[in-house]
């Protein structure tokens, strides 16, 4: 038996002893120990006086279908027992309890009637996550020894926090957040995660949500079987059962639907579903990591994006600096771009002069390292020489070196805010690409839909 499942006891509260008697069974199966209580008095009492490790807690009692004695008792255990972890338990229904919980302190939330597997999977991470820290912000070599960042270029503070995190939490089924701006590096941050995961040996399935119509969800991610619609010829699977035992990405959740918001919380709950045309309920292992660009936070307040689903998807939340906040390792990047570069394009000797360097680290890049990694390889390919000067980047074209320029005071872009910066990088893009919709899109690595959304939003005509 596992020598940390041995010594760990887990209390189980819920007035309904056949669900206590079940979970018990359960865990007990799995190498935990338990202990149990009915009512929230008696399950401050058994805080009080044993070493409890996790509480696994309904919502509602028999006195009350308010989840007012639940919140009531959450609220005392984390004021008087913060370290310890709390999972809560409702049914569909009352799953706005369980967000309001999540708000209150607890770990996570599971649905009843639950999924076995899934609910050990949820325990597991809370208790890893709940351990603490063995890893300390540390130089770049020592973090490199330790895990496989060999694609994530840079040493800025800000960079090193994020990889000392992903190492932290990687191992762990922890569902994970990634926020930051168009061009930051989020998919990287997606394969960091899964290649320092336990996962790392099975697939990282990737799936932009960004241009996925409603129509289509259920079928792409859930799959469909032979003749559920005219097209459907086969059975195909879908993305979250190709993840099964790996991860999944979804890069540009921001931009999901509501009505396929309903349908991914459902999945993401109990990590079952039915493909298009079947009456067969599946099952799949996977482990989300989630991106998008835009403030979830923002959104929900908008009744744009659930509340529920957001408190599914970010356990972990990493936000990416932009690159105006890393000037510092910008000359490594632009660098490591130029490497990349003479590779693709088999070339030889290519250097960035000093000049170069300067000039680069005064731009506000926008676009970021996506923006840098484009302005590396358009003056290599258009500049007849194999030392790169800052006279070769400012004329590669004049239209870019004014995107890049928009303003000559750093501090000035500083001040302004996400939607402020992200107008003006879409006003410039459309300027310098004439309009067009599909390299202004690709520029800024945003879908299509998503960017006529954006056009919309700020109000840009064409």
């Amino acid at each position: 038996m596992n020598m940390i499942k041995r010594q760990t006891l887990i209390l189980i509260v819920d007035d309904d002893l056949s669900v206590i008697a079940s979970i018990e069974l359960l865990l007990k199966q799995n190498g935990y120990k338990t202990l149990s209580a009915c009512n929230p008095e008696e399950a401050l009492s058994k805080l009080e006086n044993n070493k409890i490790s996790l509480v696994i807690q309904d919502m509602n009692f028999s006195r009350s279908t308010s989840g007012k004695e639940g919140l009531e008792l959450l609220k005392l255990n984390k004021n008087n027992y913060s370290n310890i972890p709390v999972l809560l338990m409702t049914a569909w229904a009352s799953i706005e309890l369980a967000v309001e919980g999540i708000k209150q302190g607890a770990s996570d939330f599971l649905t009843k009637p639950w999924d076995n597997a899934n609910l050990l999977r949820v325990i597991e991470t809370a208790l890893e996550l709940n351990k603490p820290s063995r890893i300390e912000l540390s130089d770049r070599k020592e973090l490199d020894r330790k895990f496989d960042f060999k694609n994530i270029i840079g040493q800025d503070p800000l960079l090193l926090e994020i990889l000392s995190t992903i190492g932290r939490v990687a191992s762990t089924n922890a569902p994970i957040l990634i926020l930051g701006e168009s061009g930051t590096g989020k998919e990287l941050i997606a394969d960091a995660i899964h290649n320092n995961s336990l996962r790392q040996e099975e697939s990282l399935v990737k799936v932009n949500l960004g241009g996925m119509t409603t129509s289509l969800f259920e079928s792409e991610m859930f799959g469909h079987v032979k003749g559920a619609f005219t097209d459907a010829k086969q059975d195909r699977l879908g993305r979250f059962e190709l993840a099964d035992k790996g991860s999944i990405f979804l890069d540009e959740i921001g931009d999901l639907d509501p009505a396929s918001q309903v349908k991914l919380l459902r999945i993401l709950q109990d990590q079952t579903f039915q493909p298009v045309g079947s009456s067969k309920t599946r099952r799949s292992n996977f482990r989300v990591i989630s991106a998008t660009n835009r403030s979830l936070d923002e959104m929900v307040a908008n009744n744009e994006f659930r509340e529920d689903l957001l408190y599914r998807l970010n356990l972990i939340t990493i936000e990416l600096p932009p690159l105006r906040k890393r000037k510092g390792d910008i000359s490594q990047l632009a660098n490591h771009h130029l490497k990349r570069i003479e590779k693709q394009y088999h070339l030889e000797d290519l250097t960035l002069k000093d000049d170069a360097i300067k000039w680069l680290e005064k731009q506000a890049w926008p676009g970021n390292i996506r923006q840098l990694s484009q302005t590396i390889e358009r003056v290599v390919l258009m500049s007849h020489s194999k030392t790169i000067s800052e006279a070769d980047l400012i004329n590669i074209s004049p239209a870019n070196s004014a995107q890049l320029n928009h303003s000559n005071n750093i501090e000035e872009i500083e001040n302004l805010t996400l939607n402020e910066l992200e107008k003006v990088m879409i006003m410039k893009s459309l300027d310098v690409y004439k309009n067009n919709i599909t390299k202004v899109s690709e520029v800024l690595g945003v879908s299509r839909s998503a960017l006529y959304r954006r056009l919309e939003k700020y109000g840009i005509n064409l």
